[in-house]
């Protein structure tokens, strides 16, 4: 289905996080840090952004309300604006990395109670 855009309109693709913005993100023990990349709107390609009249694009897109914070990265192949997920400006992330934390403790416990079998 092709996507109708409005003059001066570009596609938004959420991403996981780069190096850049999870650098020194919230971690709880016992997670490997590769989860703190995941976004919750990772893959989405549902919005649009208008660029400046100096063709600049908005250096961060929140959504959920200011929960999770996407900065801007460029654009891909295919001219879309590439928006990675910011932890450190997301409000909610320490929130859902201590939820994954929780799902990691209990497979581990799960796993240890299998062993001893």
């Amino acid at each position: 289905m092709a996507t109708l855009l409005l003059p001066g309109e570009v596609i938004v693709i959420l991403q996981p996080a780069g190096l850049t913005q999870y650098k020194g993100a919230y971690c709880p023990p016992g997670v490997p840090f590769s989860e703190v990349r995941r976004g919750p709107m990772d893959g989405h390609a549902d919005w649009t952004v208008v660029p400046d009249k100096d063709g600049a694009f908005p250096k961060v897109m929140s959504f959920a309300g200011g929960r999770f914070a996407y900065e801007y990265d460029g654009r891909d192949k295919q001219g879309r604006a590439v928006y990675r997920y910011a932890p450190r400006l997301s409000p909610a992330h320490e929130g859902i990395m201590n939820g994954v934390a929780e799902v990691y403790a209990e497979r581990a416990l799960n796993q240890a109670k299998e062993q001893g079998r």
